[in-house]
């Protein structure tokens, strides 16, 4: 890491992640700006500033002064996501090449390139391309399902488990995936921020296990209910149909849902390990991810 104190902007600062980062930067010593659509509603640390990604003419004040800015927004609750998140990260890279930003940092999403991606892995290349194309070199770290109360993914994972005394998934459940530890995250995000042999470049990121969504949801099972779920895998759920069954048994949004289940179907797991070399520490098994979020849950 970074031992310069820096002036870094947080995009999506409320969120999932970005409420974490911002705590986690702010207790690193940086100076942090929190960007928000409502700043006066905001109760984190660091200064909240007002900024809308899908409004270029507010980006230029945030800006201003900030040396990296890290970018974890996206338009997965709409349909139109893959034309509104292309628009928006090229306006913020303009935004931050007019600011003179040294680095951006994003949370980019695995898989191999010379694969046929979904529309949302493909939507997350297309944004680090964009948010690069103005000059402005960019940091990405591609994640699969991050683990930690709060996130969607984690949500669908949990809310299923609890509701239901058994499954029937579609046959892609047993697609292989890294899933990774919000704690872990945290850590590279913070990591690559500001350290200068990263900016350009490509990480890969992932927790210590590669399982199937079918083996996540039964070792979930076992530490929220101390037993494991039957599930029966079947081969003629779409991932439209899969998204309204999510929406029955779970209060995850079904735009949201049916976006990531697409992605589903493709196996995203880590083949990159040079991320170790800027950010040493081995990641967390899944099992820990998931008591660590139960216990946060409960806490919070």
């Amino acid at each position: 890491m970074s031992d310069e104190s820096l002036c870094v902007l947080v995009t999506g600062a409320t969120g999932f992640i970005g409420s974490r980062l911002v705590r986690a930067l702010d207790d690193d010593g940086h100076r942090v700006k929190a960007m928000t659509r409502h700043p006066d509603d905001y109760a984190g640390p660091g200064e909240p500033v007002e900024g809308d990604v899908s409004d270029p003419g507010t980006l230029a004040e945030p800006m201003t002064d900030v040396d990296v800015a890290v970018y974890l927004v996206h338009s997965l609750d709409d349909n139109d996501f893959e034309r509104k998140d292309a628009d928006a990260a090229r306006d913020f890279g303009l935004a931050a090449a007019a600011a003179g930003v040294r680095q951006i940092v994003y949370m980019g999403g695995l898989g191999k390139d010379d694969e046929e991606l979904s529309p949302h892995l493909r939507s997350r290349r297309e944004v680090e391309r964009l948010l690069g194309s103005s000059g402005v070199p960019v940091t990405v770290l591609r994640a699969a399902i991050v683990v930690g109360a709060g996130g969607i993914s984690w949500e669908m994972t949990r809310q299923l488990v609890k509701n239901l005394p058994a499954m029937v998934v579609p046959r892609w459940a047993d697609t292989r995936t890294q899933p990774i530890a919000i704690d872990d995250v945290i850590r590279y995000l913070a990591g690559v921020v500001g350290v200068e042999k990263t900016f350009g470049e490509v990480y890969e990121i992932g927790g210590a296990d590669r399982l199937t969504y079918v083996e996540m949801l039964q070792q979930a099972a076992e530490v929220i209910n101390s037993r494991r779920v039957p599930i029966v895998t079947v081969p003629v759920l779409t991932p439209r149909l899969s998204s309204y069954w999510i929406r029955l048994v779970t209060n995850v949004d079904s735009t949201t849902a049916s976006n990531l289940i697409d992605s589903m179907s493709t196996e995203v797991v880590q083949t990159d390990y040079s991320i170790q070399d800027i950010v040493p520490g081995e990641p967390l098994a899944y099992r820990e991810a998931v008591e660590r979020a139960i216990a946060e849950e409960k806490s919070g």
